[in-house]
């Protein structure tokens, strides 16, 4: 082999090897942006896409802060601890009615959250009249995991919450809401083969698509287009959290959906844009309704207009569920 051939595969071995490492650096460094669950999340401070929407009456909002916080003083949860398909510890909340009822509420959180941050929602429930769990999303709270699951493996994690209700109440009926990620995981489970238990869903400013929602957000914090990112990204994901980017959709899983399905989203939301609320309300095959709240920035529809937002989705609960709900039937 000549020196001028031989040179020239040194060279080329040499440019291939920076390309990969720049590959798989540039995917590392947006893993860890996005999904390490143990790195801190500083783009979410002071991001004016979560500003709290100027249309909140503060009035009403510090009134309702005080019932949460009264509420967490009256109400403690019995803790609830299970094991996921990829052996997590995954912890869960669960509040009964002193009355018991085979009427439940699932209710999960959203990205970086946690079970204890879902109150407002947890107190309506249950004042309601329903039982209801809430659970710590792998890698949030007292969960174990060091990756965040965006709503895909976390649909798995809702099919065995699901399952120890059932356990624990055997008639048992069931409710799904969620809201962002929470609200994606809801979708996400939609798709999955579901017990007839599970009669109604409800998500709040729920995304399309995992890929999706992560382009949006790669051009609006770093003006930057999608390849070779997300395809970098997505090869990192595959490795340390062992799930597909592309593959996790909320769409897609809605295909398969046949349960009723309430989607809600404020009409001011830049973080998980307004517009996929149309795209993900088609592709459900079930009863379906849905609720725009006029003025609302990403999961603030609650605090905007909280008595059209109870309303609407009391009502659409109350339209799956028993009218007369058993007793005393716990197994």
């Amino acid at each position: 082999m000549s020196n001028i051939k031989k040179a020239w595969l040194i060279g080329l071995s040499a440019t291939l090897g920076i390309v990969i490492l720049a590959y798989f650096g540039i995917g590392l460094y947006f893993y860890n942006f996005a999904l390490n669950a143990q790195d801190e999340k500083e783009f979410l401070q002071d991001n004016e896409h979560l500003e709290a929407s100027p249309f909140i009456n503060i009035q009403n909002e510090t009134s309702e802060q005080d019932e949460d916080e009264r509420f967490k003083l009256d109400h403690e949860p019995r803790e609830k601890t299970m094991k996921s398909f990829d052996d997590l510890k995954l912890v869960g909340y669960i509040y009964e009615q002193v009355n018991d009822t085979n009427q439940w509420m699932i209710v999960a959180h959203g990205y970086t959250s946690k079970a204890s941050e879902m109150t407002r929602y947890i107190r309506h429930f249950y004042e309601q009249g329903y039982n209801v769990l809430a659970m710590d999303l792998r890698g949030h709270g007292k969960s174990e995991g060091d990756y965040i699951g965006m709503g895909w493996h976390d649909r798995l994690d809702m099919k065995q919450w699901i399952d120890i209700v059932i356990q624990q109440q055997s008639d048992a009926e069931i409710g799904l809401f969620g809201v962002s990620m929470g609200a994606a995981t809801v979708m996400m489970t939609a798709g999955e083969k579901l017990p007839h238990h599970v009669k109604v869903m409800i998500e709040d400013c729920g995304y399309t698509a995992v890929n999706e929602v992560f382009t949006y957000q790669l051009d609006d914090l770093f003006g930057l287009p999608p390849f070779p990112v997300m395809q970098a990204a997505n090869t990192v994901t595959q490795l340390k959290a062992g799930y597909d980017l592309y593959e996790a959709s909320a769409v897609k899983q809605l295909t398969h959906n046949t349960i009723p399905m309430l989607f809600i989203h404020g009409d001011q939301d830049s973080f998980v844009p307004y517009d996929m609320l149309d795209k993900v309300y088609a592709a459900t095959k079930g009863d379906k309704q849905k609720l725009i709240i006029e003025g609302a920035n990403h999961g603030d529809a609650v605090k905007v207009n909280p008595d059209l937002y109870w309303e609407t989705t009391d009502h659409f609960i109350s339209q799956h569920f028993s009218a007369n709900p058993s007793y005393n039937t716990k197994s």
